[in-house]
């Protein structure tokens, strides 16, 4: 008999998935380097219109103490890309998403909204 395939679901909130640890850890490494003076994991929750919501992966204070909202993919939904457009539209800070690089190229792809 076939077992049941069934498809992976999203994380519990506050719970990081592979990609989103080792940006984590980048963002560790620029934070002992003084680029980063602080970051908290879904740290904001911003409002873009009633009862919808967009949590950035990462709240990002640079060492300058500019505040930005790091979003990392492995691939993007069209939900995701439109409510990160609106959000860079709606709020003063800078939008970035954070791609991994194929195994060829490495490190990290990096997009402004």
């Amino acid at each position: 008999m076939r077992a049941s395939i069934q498809a992976l679901g999203r994380l519990k909130t506050g719970a990081m998935n592979q990609t989103e640890r080792a940006y984590a850890a980048l963002l560790e490494q620029r934070k002992h380097a003084g680029d980063v003076a602080w970051y908290r994991f879904e740290g904001i929750k911003l409002r873009l219109a009633d009862n919808t919501f967009y949590t950035p992966d990462f709240a990002v204070m640079l060492g300058s103490g500019e505040m930005e909202m790091h979003e990392v993919k492995g691939f993007w939904t069209d939900d995701a890309r439109v409510k990160i457009k609106v959000a860079a539209d709606q709020y003063p800070f800078r939008f970035v998403a954070i791609k991994k690089g194929s195994a060829k190229v490495g490190g990290w792809v990096f997009e402004d909204f």
